[in-house]
């Protein structure tokens, strides 16, 4: 789970952090309660967790919220 939590929040801080952010997160606190060998990549995943919902609320707060836009 360790290592999963930091695959999901990689790549989450630039798609789908939304989903991939809270995922991270769970998966990260999981892996540290059950006393996980690989702490450091729990810790890092639950840690670009965070910064996946700190880059979502920063984009939607300077108002660029789409990534895409047609026209």
């Amino acid at each position: 789970m360790a290592v999963a939590s930091f695959v999901l929040g990689l790549p989450g801080l630039l798609v789908l952090n939304l989903i991939l952010g809270p995922i991270a997160i769970v998966l990260g606190g999981l892996a540290l309660l059950r006393g996980t060998a690989r702490r450091g990549r729990a810790l890092l995943g639950l840690t670009l967790g965070v910064a996946d919902l700190a880059v979502l609320a920063g984009a939607l707060a300077a108002g660029h919220g789409t990534l895409l836009q047609l026209g």
